[in-house]
């Protein structure tokens, strides 16, 4: 079996690609991190947990819409990722910590930056959200038979 894909006419191994980071390659794995870190969840906790350690009915209550399932499932997936650190406390009662990990912070600060710049992006994009129901109700009114 031919381990090579052919690109710009030279052979490139295959799993070399995927190491590599071919985002717009169907099974590059850089897409589920992509989609762990972009997620609705995913860029809310990230920006929680900015703000330094948390435990999980603290990250709950932050992030208000958050069912507990979705909460643990991101969590899980941001931990796989090396983005967010787990401690499991013994104490009484027991408890567990998140924090983020250095590498949790670099992504952090990026999708902290694009939360920022849709807030403040609000006026605008609700704007354009306006024009464009606008135009569409228009467009079907005149489709109408009359």
């Amino acid at each position: 079996m031919d381990t090579r894909a052919r690109t710009s006419g030279s052979a490139v191994k295959l799993s070399s690609q995927a190491r590599r980071g071919e985002l717009l390659s169907r099974d590059c794995p850089s897409r589920d991190v992509l989609q762990h870190v972009t997620s609705r969840w995913g860029v809310l906790l990230l920006v929680v947990l900015m703000g330094g350690v948390h435990r999980f009915s603290d990250l709950r209550r932050k992030v208000g819409g958050v069912s507990e399932k979705m909460l643990s499932q991101t969590l899980k997936w941001l931990e796989a990722d090396g983005f967010v650190h787990r401690e499991a406390l013994v104490i009484v009662p027991p408890h567990v910590e998140y924090t983020l990990t250095p590498l949790g912070r670099q992504v952090g600060r990026r999708v902290e930056s694009l939360a920022d710049w849709i807030e403040t992006s609000m006026p605008v994009i609700m704007e354009a959200r306006s024009t464009v129901a606008t135009e569409r109700a228009r467009v079907t009114r005149r489709n109408l038979p009359k």
